[in-house]
């Protein structure tokens, strides 16, 4: 293999990565924002960004794992309702992250949920696309 072609299979890596790190820190922004804005949605102030961050990790983990499954097994239902049980998987992928960090992010009351996962969604689609792609795009460009 080539220099240059290693040099570029490492350039792309990083690239990757970094890409990666840029959106779990937004949306990391974007669960604390929403922490803010609920008074039934509360993450534990000692290590409010740290505690943030390892929860949007874990729905990252848990969006690529446990939510196609779910996805698959709720795909009647969501059919049936249009499109709106989608959000119910969301709300189980929350109820993980709360189970996984021992109460260090907490959930008080499920019909809120069922709000905070479609703010959760509609924040996120507005940071990525107002913030991270434009950004993706115009560093890829001066590459």
């Amino acid at each position: 293999m080539s220099q240059k072609l290693k040099k570029n299979k490492v350039v792309t890596m990083i690239h990757s990565v970094l890409e990666w790190l840029l959106y779990m820190l937004a949306y990391t922004v974007v669960f604390i924002v929403v922490d803010y804005i609920f008074d039934t949605f509360k993450i534990d102030q000692t290590h409010l960004y740290l505690y943030s961050f390892i929860a949007v990790v874990l729905i990252y983990i848990l969006n690529k794992t446990v939510k196609p499954i779910l996805f698959h097994l709720t795909l009647p239902i969501t059919g049936l309702t249009l499109g709106l049980f989608y959000f119910v998987n969301n709300m189980i992928i929350l109820k993980l992250v709360e189970f996984i960090m021992n109460n260090k992010i907490e959930f008080t009351s499920l019909p809120i949920l069922f709000f905070i996962s479609i703010i959760l969604s509609l924040f996120n689609l507005l940071v990525e696309s107002v913030v991270i792609k434009p950004f993706i795009k115009k560093v890829k460009r001066y590459e």
